[in-house]
């Protein structure tokens, strides 16, 4: 495929680090605990900025949170959110620091009832549409994420509003929102077929 008849979803544009992250990443479905606790994390640190300005900071944020490894994260305290306040490396959130370590224990808790953070999420994937998806009909949330939102915030989540969870859904996913005409959008809807979803 030349990059002439390459065509993206718009929001992908024209910077190397958005294009790779929507060719390689988004949409594809992640089933790994640590990576679905980082892909949610990092959307709720998002919130009021532009996704660019979090993937460029990602490698920092990685660093800052343990690779968001769940049970390093949730080991975390005051004195690591007043380390982090001063890391210009991140976004210096004190509600999203703590947000972060807070979303570590009840990301805990889910493993302990579920067995993994992967069969919970995965256990609100909506039903796979086939209808084609244009330009400004992706929705800003939806049915789903909404019971998504709720039953995270049920089980004391923070900065897991609909909009941000639909957000991470789009990302790890749990639903395919590439353009019809975007050259992943078949690519990911191989790899969810091919995919070892946990719990289905």
């Amino acid at each position: 495929m030349s990059m002439k008849e390459v065509v993206r979803c718009g929001w992908a544009g024209s910077d190397a680090l958005y294009q790779h992250y929507h060719d390689r990443e988004w949409g594809r479905p992640v089933t790994d605990d640590n990576r679905l606790f980082e892909k949610l994390c990092l959307e709720g640190f998002q919130s009021g900025l532009a996704w660019i300005t979090i993937l460029r900071k990602r490698d920092n944020f990685r660093a800052a949170f343990h690779d968001f490894d769940i049970d390093r994260v949730a080991g975390m305290g005051e004195a690591d959110i007043a380390r982090l306040l001063q890391d210009a490396g991140i976004i210096r959130h004190r509600g999203k620091i703590a947000s972060t370590i807070n979303n570590a224990k009840r990301a805990q808790a889910i493993r302990h009832e579920f067995g993994s953070l992967a069969t919970y999420i995965w256990h609100f994937e909506p039903e796979r549409e086939r209808d084609p998806i244009r330009p400004g009909q992706i929705p800003a949330e939806t049915d789903m994420s909404k019971r998504l939102s709720k039953d995270l915030k049920k089980r004391g989540f923070s900065f897991v509003g609909p909009t941000t969870v639909y957000a991470f859904m789009q990302a790890m996913g749990l639903v395919n929102d590439h353009i019809e005409e975007c050259f992943v959008r078949e690519e990911c809807e191989a790899d969810r077929a091919k995919a070892a979803i946990p719990g289905k």
